[in-house]
């Protein structure tokens, strides 16, 4: 089984954000950037699908070369080789059109994504590049079962969950419960280092958005403890005015 697993450099969540050029830009000083969390529960479920010589695992990652610390570590972690295609993500729909040119004629048979990147929480990506590709796609996958060339898939949805069985290949947006992340030992991190790393061009792709500025959210108010119901009630009423 050929699985390309489809990588995103985020920041870690515990980094300052801000932003420069009249709030424009992301200010990317000091950030430490980590793999995309969803995207890792995607890779460690490849990682399980390939062993024992089961299949092979690539990873592609849309990023300049600051990436490739976060591409090492997916190495690290278990995939056979990576793609790094050469340009900033812009947005989801150029993220899927490069990933999609690469995969085109690659004959993967299996093609994982996290369910959105912590960054942008999108959550376009498995879709834009099932409709791409020509492939199904299923999002927000709880759980992945492989038999032969048919996937089962346990789906979230409002109120519960949907069984789905689908004929490979196929684009899964994965979510938590599909698989648990790995923790990369010795052996792996050395190993990855000598692991290949190809790097593309990117293609053209129309700019169909942009982002006009960016916004911190609101800073959070003070908090008053209150032991007695009627001051409670007060509060609420007079000054809250929530009731």
């Amino acid at each position: 089984m050929k699985i390309l697993v489809c990588i995103s450099n985020v920041p870690d969540t515990t980094s300052k954000i801000t932003f420069t050029n009249d709030n424009t830009v992301f200010n990317t000083a000091g950030v430490q950037y980590i793999i995309n969390p969803y995207d890792e529960i995607a890779l460690s479920k490849a990682v399980e699908l390939a062993e024992g010589g089961k299949g092979t695992v690539t990873v592609i990652n849309v990023g300049d070369a600051a990436t490739e610390p976060t591409i090492r570590k997916a190495l690290a972690i278990g995939a056979d080789d990576a793609v790094r295609v050469n340009a900033q993500p812009r947005d989801a729909w150029f993220v899927a059109n490069q990933i999609a040119n690469y995969a085109k004629g690659q004959g993967f048979d299996l093609i994982l994504t996290g369910r959105e990147s912590i960054d942008y929480n999108g959550a376009q990506v498995a879709a834009l590049l099932g409709e791409l590709l020509d492939l199904p796609s299923i999002s927000i996958a709880k759980k992945v079962d492989i038999q032969g060339n048919e996937a089962t898939i346990d789906r979230e949805i409002e109120g519960g969950k949907e069984v789905l069985s689908v004929s490979l290949p196929v684009v899964i947006g994965t979510a938590e419960g599909v698989a648990e992340p790995k923790i990369p030992n010795m052996r792996g991190i050395m190993g990855a280092r000598t692991k290949p790393l190809q790097v593309v061009e990117p293609i053209e792709v129309a700019e169909l958005a942009s982002i006009a500025r960016y916004e911190s959210p609101a800073p959070r108010g003070t908090v008053k403890l209150v032991e007695d119901v009627d001051q409670l009630v007060q509060l609420l009423h007079g000054e809250a005015k929530v009731i």
